[in-house]
């Protein structure tokens, strides 16, 4: 007769989470398990399955961002990814990027790295609700992306824009959430996004989004192949929509943390830091700093992404001071520091990491 443990004393056997087995259980990877009641439970002797989630570096299994997005970080990617905490795969087998916005980051993690817990978060109702449609209902998603794209390729510049301006409308006359109402309100924001000028997403006070047209002549306003990757790969992504302090409970010594928060202005010409209609002003970026300090004191590991103050006030050390005693390393990148995005050149930006 079998001896049987809980699906909680086989993730504590395996070094995995309570999560990942009940899934293995589910997709009847783990021979024997069977349910008692409402719970699973496993032969004491059972082997660990292999892991056969995709991690594989070939170009056909590779997610890559679906929208452009202000300080996006595909240009520091490789950089960034040199920050990667040691143990990340291994030791640290659970990932979370509570302001996910574009996700490069997120996305390099899950091309490369086989985890078995990952939770992404944004305070962005319309991103978030877009990552569930994806996750959900992405083939309801490229059908009507397609249409959106094939109608807008086959107008000229001056019809074009007045496509463009229908759709910013609609999408701000369906400012109520309904079930009926996700899948439409994620394919505009797609649309908007790749169509719109420089990528930006701004809102005004009441809430409506009011970028202008961009110029783009051939704009990619759906990649099929991209999106349903990315679904298969959203499978067992957590999705919460709200502030990131809501992360904490998920979060222990065996996770890796990535903040990319809304930059400090190097410029009165540069202050954009308003995503939601919320400005993420220095009071903000303190909120953000004690927050890490508390994940640290759990031995989460924690990496942040900021501006550098040094580049325009070499006796600026707002953050120098603010995450003290973390380890601060300032890296290249190309970025504009005022309105003229013709005036852009190498500047330091940070990386913070209490490790």
């Amino acid at each position: 007769m079998l001896d049987y443990i809980t699906a909680n004393e086989a993730a504590k056997k395996w070094g995995i989470s309570h999560r990942r087995v009940i899934k293995l259980c589910g997709e009847n990877r783990i021979e024997n398990a069977a349910m008692l009641g409402n719970m699973w439970i496993i032969p004491a002797n059972a082997e660990k399955p292999a892991d056969g989630r995709i991690k594989e570096t070939d170009n056909c299994f590779r997610v890559k961002p679906f929208i452009k997005w202000a300080g996006g970080k595909g240009q520091i990617l490789s950089t960034i990814r040199n920050h990667y905490p040691k143990e990340l795969g291994s030791k640290i087998n659970k990932y979370c990027e509570p302001m996910v916005g574009a996700g490069a980051v997120f996305f390099d993690i899950i091309n490369n790295y086989a985890l078995d817990e990952i939770i992404i978060c944004d305070s962005n109702i319309e991103l978030i609700n877009t990552y569930y449609v994806i996750q959900e209902r992405v083939s309801d998603l490229i059908e009507l992306l397609s249409q959106f794209e094939n109608e807008h390729l086959r107008f000229d510049d001056i019809h074009r824009k007045e496509y463009y301006y229908s759709k910013r409308s609609l999408y701000n006359e369906t400012m109520t959430y309904n079930s009926s109402n996700s899948v439409l309100r994620a394919a505009l924001f797609i649309y908007l996004n790749k169509t719109c000028f420089n990528g930006l997403y701004r809102v005004n006070k009441k809430g409506q989004y009011n970028v202008p047209m961009g110029s783009y002549k051939n704009p990619t306003i759906c990649d099929t192949e991209n999106l349903i990757l990315l679904s298969k790969k959203l499978e067992d992504v957590i999705i919460i929509a709200g502030d990131y302090t809501q992360i904490e409970e998920f979060t222990d010594e065996n996770t890796f943390v990535y903040f990319d928060p809304p930059y400090r202005p190097l410029s009165k010409t540069s202050a954009f830091t308003e995503y939601t209609g919320v400005s993420f002003d220095d009071s903000e970026q303190k909120r953000l700093a004690e927050f890490v300090l508390k994940l640290s004191e759990k031995g989460t590991k924690v990496l942040v992404s900021n501006s550098d103050p040094k580049n325009t006030d070499p006796e600026d050390s707002f953050f120098d001071e603010l995450y003290y005693p973390l380890n601060i390393y300032r890296i290249t990148a190309k970025r504009a520091i005022n309105s003229n995005g013709k005036n852009r050149g190498s500047v330091n930006e940070l990386l913070i990491a209490n490790y």
